[in-house]
C-alpha cells in the first residue's frame, strides 16, 4: 500500500471527503508527497501536486499516513478528521512557526485493544527498565553509525551502547546526546532546542513527523500511546511514541545535517527543507536483507513490543537501519 505525507503549507485549501477520498481544493500548488513503486521494482518519490490540476487533488483515505495542516488557512469537514481516524490515518495541526503543535489519532483500531490496554497498564517495572535498555542500546549504536559515516568514527557512542544497563540509571543517553550533537554538526556550541529555528526548526518538523508515524504504528497496534516505557510526563500525550520512536531519530538527524552541510547552520524551514525530510522518512530501509519503508519497520517494533507486553517475547524488534 502507498503511505502518504501530505503536507498542506504552501496555500490555503478546504479538505473535504467525498466516496472515501480526501478531496484537496486549493488554488496554486500545494506540497503533497508521496512513494509509488516504479514498473521495475524501485521506489521513486514523486510529488503528486505537480501532476494533479492546480485547483482539486483527490487521494483514497486508505494511503493517507499522516496530513499535516501548516497554512493558517485551511480548512476542513468533520468527515476529514473521522474519515482519517477510520482508515487509520493522522491529522496533525501546526502552530504559528509551522510546527506540529497537535495530532488526531484514531481511537480504535485493533480488535484486541481492551486487553492489550490492560496488559499494558500492568507492565511490570522490571520489562519497562530492559525495554528502555533496548531503546536507548538501539538509539545510541544508531548514532554511532551516523557519525562514523559522516565523520569516519563514532566518536565512543558505540562503547557507551555497551555500558547501558537496565532503565539507564547513568545516563549514557545524556552522556552521548553532549558528544553527538557537537560531532554531528561540528560546532561545540549546538545545543538542541525545541523552540529554536535554523537547525532546530528543521529537527523538530521532522521528529513531529516521526512522532506521528510512530504514534500511528503503536495505536494499529492496539496500544495506548500515552502509557510510556520511560517518559511520564503527566501533561505529555504521546509516552509511549515518544519512547518507541527514539532509535529511528537518525534518519531525521541525517537529513539536517545533510541540509546544514548545503545551506549553514540558519537552515530556513521552507518547502526544500521539508520535501528532503518528508522524502527521507517515506524512503525504504535495508535491515536483516529485506528492504521496506519506514513505517513498515515501525510498525514491526510496535508488534514486537505488543508481543512483549503480551509475554510471548523477551525483546524488541528494533532494525539497524
Amino acid at each position: 500500500m502507498a503511505e502518504r505525507i501530505l503536507d498542506l503549507s504552501e496555500r490555503p485549501a478546504h479538505l473535504s471527503v467525498r466516496n472515501e477520498l480526501l478531496v484537496i481544493r486549493f488554488g496554486p500548488v500545494a506540497a503533497v508527497y508521496d512513494r509509488r513503486t516504479t514498473g521495475d521494482g524501485e521506489v521513486a518519490p514523486t510529488e503528486a501536486a505537480e501532476a494533479a490540476p492546480p485547483e482539486t487533488h483527490t487521494v483514497p483515505l486508505a494511503d493517507i499516513a499522516v496530513v499535516i495542516a501548516s497554512h493558517p488557512q485551511i480548512s476542513y469537514t468533520h468527515a476529514v478528521l473521522s474519515g482519517l481516524a477510520a482508515a487509520g490515518g493522522m491529522f496533525v495541526v501546526c502552530d504559528q512557526k509551522h510546527l506540529p503543535a497537535a495530532m488526531l489519532l484514531p481511537l480504535v483500531t485493533h480488535s484486541t485493544q481492551t486487553e492489550r490496554f490492560a496488559a499494558q497498564a500492568k507492565l511490570p517495572l522490571p520489562t519497562s527498565k530492559r525495554l528502555w535498555q533496548q531503546i536507548v542500546q538501539a538509539k545510541l549504536r544508531a548514532q554511532a553509525r551516523l557519525l562514523e559515516e559522516r565523520t569516519g568514527k563514532d566518536w565512543g557512542l558505540g562503547a557507551l551502547a555497551g555500558r547501558v544497563r537496565s532503565g539507564d540509571p547513568e545516563n549514557m543517553e545524556g552522556q552521548a546526546a553532549r558528544i553527538y550533537w557537537r560531532a554531528l554538526f561540528a560546532d561545540e556550541d549546538f545545543r538542541r532546542d525545541p523552540e529554536g529555528e535554523g537547525i532546530n526548526s528543521c529537527l523538530n518538523y521532522g521528529y513531529a513527523v516521526l512522532r506521528a508515524a510512530v504514534a500511528r504504528a503503536i495505536c494499529g497496534t492496539g496500544l495506548h500511546p500515552s502509557l510510556g516505557i520511560h517518559h511520564h510526563n503527566r501533561y505529555d500525550a504521546f509516552c509511549l511514541a515518544d519512547d518507541l520512536m527514539e532509535p529511528f531519530r537518525p534518519v531525521v538527524d541525517c537529513v539536517v545535517a545533510r541540509l546544514r552541510d548545503l545551506r549553514g547552520n540558519d537552515i530556513p524551514l521552507d518547502k526544500e527543507a521539508k520535501r528532503a525530510l518528508l522524502e527521507a522518512l517515506l524512503g525504504r530501509f535495508t535491515a536483516d536483507n529485506e528492504s521496506r519503508t519506514l513505517f513498515d519497520w515501525v510498525s514491526r517494533t510496535a508488534c514486537s513490543l505488543s508481543a512483549v507486553i503480551e509475554g510471548s517475547a523477551e525483546k524488541l524488534e528494533i532494525p539497524r537501519l
